[in-house]
This record gives C-alpha cells, structure tokens and sequence, in this order.
C-alpha cells in the first residue's frame, strides 16, 4: 500500500531544513515531490554541483522582464531535500504550478483585477490569515517570527510534523483559498496522483506548512481540481539556475516568505553546536578586522548575558534579538556603527552563490564567465573598489568590459572619480547582483558576446528617431570607451543626420564637449574614430554661426545658463587646441575667439555676458583694453544693476585678477565706494554671490591690497580717519576687553 508523508516546512527554515533531511533518511522514500516550479525537473541534477545560495529563474523567451526566482539557500529544507533525493539517486519532481501558467497569469490576473475594481457586484477576495501569527496569538505570543523560532528552528531537527499539520488544518479550517492558490494546489494534487500512479510507494512531499491541509485527508475529486486548471493562459518559459545573494534573499523571496537575517540562519544550520558561542566569537572577528579591541573576555561576558536574556525571557536558545543585545553591550560598548557592521557583515551576509559549467546559459552569459576569468574579475556580493591603470593592457580590457556591461544596463560597475588628474585612470566600484543575470538574457539576442551585444545595442539606440543631440554624443563617447569601433560609423552617422537638422544653438553648445571628449579618448586609448573630428568641425562652426543671435535679448536666468555652455565650449575648444593646426586663425581657437571677440563689442549684450566675454578675451590674450571695458561698464552712465552683472561675469574665473591688477581692482573699488546707500543695497546680493565664490586666500589677498592702497602709492601714508567719529566706537572697545582708563 503505497504511502504519502507530507513535510509542512518554512521556506528558508534551518530547524525545518535538518528536520526534513532526518525525517526523509527515517522514512527512506523512493520519490520527493518538492514545491517549486516543474520545468525545473531536468535541473535537479546539476544541484550538486551548484554553491547555494541560487535561485531558479523563469522568464519568458523574448520578454525577459516577465520572470520569476525560487532562490534556495543551504539551509533551505527544499534544498536539503534535494540533495538527499540526488545523492540517493530518488526521483525529486517539482510539484507546484508550472512556470509557464505562473508567468502568463500575471499579466491576466492583473486584468482580471482591474476588472473587478470596475465591478462594484464582485464579491471581495477573501484574505487568508497569517498561519503563523494565528498561531503564535493562540499559544499567547506577540511576535509571531519569534514564537515560530522557539518552536521548530530552535529545536535541533525534530520538528513535529504531525503537530504542525494539525495546527495549520485548525488555521485554515472555513478557508476559502483564491483563484491563483485553488490552482497551484490542485496542481499539487495533481501531480501527486501522477506519482502514486507511477508506482511509487513512499513518497514525500515538502511544501509550505499552509499547503499541508490541501493534500492530506480527503482529496477533492479529480474533475474538481481538472476543472479549476482548465483553460489555463499558457506561454513558453525556459528555466536555469543562476547566483543568488543573501543580501537579496533577505529582501526578496519567491516564495514570499523572505527574512531578514539569512547569516543567522546560515549559522544556525552549520553550528547545531553551541551556535550561541560560536556566533559571538565570529561577531569578534569581524571587530577585530576592523581594529577594534575586543578580547576573549568579551566574548565570555556577552555570552553568559545572551544565555541571561533568554533565560529571563523564557526562550529555549538564545536567539538573534538576545545575541545582538550581548554584542552591543559588551562587544560593541554601545557603539551603533560597530553593531551595523556585525548586522552586514554576519547577519545578513555577503554570500555569492555559484553554478556550475553545465547549466544552462545564453551565449551572452556563457562569454562573461569566460572574460571574467580571463580578466580575473571574480563577482562578489559586497562593494570592491577597482582602482585601474589603462596604460596597463589588463586594466584597459578591464575597462572595456565595464563600459560594454553598462551599455547592456548591467550595472555590475559604477565608475566613480578617479584619484589623479591623469587621463590613464578609472576607479570603479564592483557588486553583483542576481539580477544582472536577467539583463543579460534580455540582451542575449543582440549577439552572443558582450561585445557584439553592447555594439548592437548602441546601433539600436542611435536608431531610435527620438534620440536626442546629446544622447547620441553621450553615446559616441560611450563607444570610444567601451572600444566599439564596429558600432561607431552607424552612431556617428546618426549623430551628424541630427546634428544637421538641429537649429538649437544651446542643444548644439551642450553636445560639443562629449564629442571632444570622446575625440580625445580615441586618442588615448587607441581607438579609431574616424569621421569624429568632422562633425565637431562642423558643430562648432555652426555655433559660431548661430552663437551671436542667441545672445540677444537674454533674461538673467536665461544668461547665466548660456554662459554655463558658453565655458564648457571654451574648455572644449581649448582641448582641440593641442595640435598646431588648430592654433591658427582658421583653427577651431581662432575661429571660436574670433566669434566671442565680435560679440564683445556689442552694445545690446546683457551684462552677465559681456563681463564673461571680456574676461575669456583677456585670458586668451585677445584683448589690450580690458581696463577701459571695464570703466566703461561700471561708468555712472550704467544701471548699476547691469554694473555688478558685469562684474560678476567678468570675475566668475576667479580673483587672482584683481591681486595682481591694481588698476582694475581701483575700477572696481572706486565704483563700489561710489554708489549711493540705496544702489549698494540693490547690488550687495550680486557682489556677495560674487566675492564668496572666490577662495578665502584671494579674498583675503583683495583686502589687504584695499587696505595698502589707501596709505598713499607707496603704502607709506596714513588713512584717512575722523578722530572725533571714532571717538565713540574707540571708547566702546575699550570698555570691552577692560581697558576703560585708556
């Protein structure tokens, strides 16, 4: 007579993942049935091989963004039946609804929800109660996760099946299950009559503690559950397994069941000994990396309090609450960042699962394997900084390959600022995440390298009609960087179509600079780019030509934002000027100073302009007679509104000028000093936001040249003071640091 023994488990349980793994060596079946999706039965196999944590992942061919994870963990009860089943040599199937009903009925069910929002006659869904804290509140406990540990986690392996059958059947007992749980359980059924069927006499099925009272006692008839998966939506799914992370499994669970200290559980499941002790000792470990002082002493006080704790609070073993309060107290003094480190470092942990070389992968994930190791690039679960050299070979093939993943949206680098000022370096922060696996199937029909992929997927995106100017230059440069010389005629052709037809001077003036940036990295990095310095030739001759209209009739916001373009431009033009074909008059400098020059002189500029211009002028050496535009501007003719934009404008490159001109700084002191009280009232908010952006030394520098100046031309003379103004004021000082008799 054939037999079935149903395992009521939590997910991600180490109690119940070593109570599964003795009751299945006690009950020795000749087939497992475990909850998870059945497309995944020919993977079974390759569990052995695999270093968990991992997940399965489902996705729809041709729509990766539809997919789904069952992760796993060593301390998972699935994965621990599934190793006994292999390493036995048992059939273990997956019995809850196929992959390819799951993924399709997300889009459907969120239909039919939508529908049902509409419908006001449609009865509300009926919602289950939480098992466990219906569970805990009739045993007089308040924390549900707590009470759950006490009775099955910390109880070594012998979790009482039967009793939590019986409890669950209590739970459930006048619940009506919803339309996506009736058809995962009737699957279930269904595919447990398929293995009785086959001949099995002793089977075991492993599945949420919820689901046990749906397959055991009386099973509903067969047409019943046929009726509830008739007329299923259907689409093809492919599954694999693929890297999980701890950090990921402690925010994200398929199952739904996700906790939030997987290093805990972890620790729990490998140290059945003493875990309490062993734990703290790691904990000092990790404080000790750190250069924290932390002795064995310590160790022994925090442990004799968590056992206190939990002995006060009447729990069995001392759990995390308890063996993070010891930490904090006696390890960490009370320090909350030491405690963080503890929680990131051991709580949740920084575990990076593995699969092996026989599991199914695109060609697009098999190729990163490949180059990682080539590269010796390992992914890792935590952040690591990668300082690199791209003079060094290895460092620029480096480079390559984080650039390329980019452009595919996998994030796996971040780049972040370079330490140096040299062209040669690149920093970058590395962590892996699971779901840069799913970015990888996305993209696996552009091509089957990362190569190829990223230089198709920069043609797609030169393609779009809706790219904008800058895009397409962010993407030139993207190329360069990620050394694409096959993508780039096709991005450089759209961006020169573009560029043609685009009559925004400031769209133009803002999409320069990543074109000569991207120019120079050819350059630098060796790459190719044939046809680049065309366009920027041609850019910049149509900002020129469409530079001096656009500066007409400007708004204060509206000038200070052109100016912003307007220096960017400048420090571009200026990195073209290397070579000395571009110095000369017709160059991209000369051209470009002769534009600014011709503007300059105009009577129609506002003043935020005109003074920056000036100052681009004289810096370039092109101007002679910055004193007397100077005079001119800040003459008792002009609005002394206009006067102080010019001012702001003309020293937005710093005050150094003013130290070592005395002849302009006298311009500006003696209209400053000129204005009446009203008039310095109105320009006071432009002089400030214009002085304070200079650094403290120069202002300090300005100040002390002011207070030579007025001591006669040889700062020999005395200041000019009114003895009996300052009679007062002398008086009142005095009296404050106590010298009142003088």
């Amino acid at each position: 007579m054939s037999s079935v023994s149903i395992l009521g488990v939590r997910h991600h349980g180490p109690g119940s993942a070593r109570a599964v793994r003795r009751e299945l060596e006690r009950l020795r079946p000749d087939a497992i049935l475990i909850e998870g999706p059945p497309e995944a039965d020919a993977l079974v196999a390759l569990a052995p091989g695999l270093e968990p944590p991992v997940a399965l992942l489902a996705h729809v061919p041709g729509a990766p963004t539809r997919a789904a994870f069952w992760p796993f963990a060593v301390f998972s009860p699935e994965w621990q039946a599934i190793l006994y089943g292999t390493s036995a040599g048992i059939p273990v199937r997956f019995c809850d609804l196929p992959a390819a009903h799951s993924l399709a009925e997300d889009r459907d069910v969120a239909a039919d929800r939508a529908v049902a929002d509409r419908d006001e006659a449609e009865p509300a869904q009926e919602v289950p109660t939480d098992p466990i804290g219906a569970l805990a509140a009739a045993a007089g406990h308040d924390d549900p996760e707590r009470w759950w540990e006490d009775v099955v986690e910390h109880r070594a392996g012998d979790t009482p099946f039967e009793v939590i059958a019986e409890a669950m059947a209590a739970v459930r007992e006048g619940y009506r299950p919803d339309e996506r749980e009736a058809r995962r359980e009737a699957y279930m059924r269904k595919t447990l009559r398929a293995a009785l069927k086959q001949g099995h006499e002793r089977i075991a099925v492993i599945c949420g503690a919820w689901h046990v009272p749906a397959l055991t006692g009386p099973l509903p008839p067969v047409a019943a559950d046929n009726a509830v998966l008739r007329g299923l939506p259907k689409v093809k799914a492919e599954l694999t397994w693929v890297p999980w992370t701890y950090g990921r499994l402690a925010s994200w669970s398929g199952y739904g069941a996700g906790i939030t200290s997987p290093g805990w559980y972890h620790h729990l499941f490998e140290a059945p000994d003493r875990p309490v002790e062993r734990w703290l000792a790691l904990a000092a470990g990790v404080l000790r990396e750190e250069g924290l002082a932390v002795s064995s002493a310590h160790v022994i006080e925090s442990v004799r309090l968590a056992h206190g704790l939990a002995t006060l609070r009447g729990r069995p073993l001392a759990g995390l609450g308890e063996v993070t309060e010891a930490a904090r107290a006696v390890l960490c003094e009370g320090d909350d960042l030491a405690v963080e480190l503890i929680q990131r470092r051991l709580v949740v942990g920084d575990r990076l699962g593995q699969v092996c070389d026989g599991t199914p992968m695109v060609p697009l994930q098999r190729d990163l394997r490949e180059q990682q190791r080539r590269l010796k690039l390992k992914p890792e679960a935590l952040d690591r900084e990668l300082d690199l050299d791209l003079r060094k070979p290895l460092d620029l093939d480096r480079s390559h390959l984080l650039h390329r993943l980019a452009l595919l949206g996998v994030g796996w680098g971040t780049p972040g600022q370079a330490r140096g000022k040299g062209t040669f370096r690149e920093t970058w922060t590395l962590r892996w995440r699971p779901e840069h696996d799913l970015a990888l199937i996305e993209h696996a029909a552009l091509g089957t390298t990362v190569a190829g992929a990223a230089a198709q997927r920069a043609r797609d995106l030169a393609g779009k009609p809706s790219a904008a100017l800058a895009e397409l230059t962010s993407l030139v440069e993207r190329c360069l960087l990620a050394d694409l010389p096959e993508a780039l005629p096709g991005v450089l052709a759209a961006l020169s179509a573009k560029a043609a037809l685009d009559t925004d001077v400031t769209g133009l003036m803002a999409a320069l600079p990543a074109m000569v940036r991207a120019q120079r990295y050819g350059d630098v990095r060796g790459t190719s780019a044939a046809g680049l310095a065309v366009i920027v030739r041609s850019m910049l001759e149509r900002i020129c030509v469409g530079l001096p209209v656009a500066v007409t009739g400007l708004a204060d916001d509206a000038a200070a934002d052109l100016l912003k373009h307007v220096d960017a431009v400048h420090s571009a033009v200026a990195l073209l000027s290397g070579d000395e074909a571009a110095r000369d008059p017709a160059g991209p400098r000369g051209r470009w100073l002769g534009t600014l020059r011709g503007m300059s002189d105009r009577q129609d500029l506002h003043g935020l302009v005109e003074g920056r211009l000036t100052r681009i002028l004289l810096d370039c050496g092109e101007l002679d007679d910055a004193g007397d535009r100077m005079s001119r501007a800040m003459s008792r003719g002009q609005a002394p509104a206009r006067a102080a934009a010019w001012v702001e404008g003309f020293l937005a490159g710093g005050g150094l000028l003013l130290v070592h001109d005395p002849r302009l700084l006298g311009l500006v002191d003696g209209w400053l000093t000129g204005l009446s009280g009203e008039q310095f009232t109105d320009v006071l908010p432009l002089l400030r936001r214009t002085f304070g952006a200079f650094a403290a030394p120069e202002r300090r520098a300005i100040g002390e040249r002011l207070r030579s100046s007025g001591r006669g031309e040889e700062g020999a003379g005395e200041p000019d003071v009114d003895e009996r103004r300052a009679a007062a004021a002398v008086a009142t000082v005095l009296t404050i640091i106590g010298r009142a008799d003088g």
